[in-house]
C-alpha cells in the first residue's frame, strides 16, 4: 500500500489566518483541526477550513515544501490558493 503525505494551508471562516501543515493522513488532520482535539494555534484561532492542499509520495519532498510555503510570504500563500481555490470552499468534504 502506498503512503501519501500532504502539505495543506487551512484558514478560519473569515479567510483571515493561514497555517501550513503537513501530513501523512488529510482527512485525520482536518477532523483534528475542525474539532479542536488539540490546543494548538488553530484552535486557538478557529482555523478550521481547508482551502489548499499538495500530496506528495516521498515525505521529505513534502517537509521541503511545506517549510517552503511557510517561508514564503502571506501574498504568496494567497496566490496558490486563489490558483487552485479561487472561490476559498472548504475541501474537506471532497476528500471523504
Amino acid at each position: 500500500m502506498k503512503k501519501f503525505y500532504c502539505i495543506y494551508i487551512i484558514t478560519n471562516s473569515t479567510n483571515s489566518v493561514l497555517y501550513t501543515g503537513v501530513t501523512g493522513n488529510l482527512v485525520a488532520r482536518i477532523y483534528h483541526h475542525k474539532h479542536k482535539t488539540v490546543s494548538s494555534f488553530s484552535s486557538k484561532y478557529n482555523l478550521n477550513k481547508l482551502v489548499y492542499y499538495e500530496v506528495y509520495e516521498d515525505v521529505n519532498q513534502a517537509i521541503i515544501r511545506e517549510k517552503q510555503i511557510k517561508a514564503g510570504s502571506r501574498k504568496n500563500k494567497l496566490e496558490l490558493v486563489n490558483k487552485q481555490n479561487p472561490d476559498w470552499k472548504d475541501l474537506y468534504s471532497s476528500l471523504l
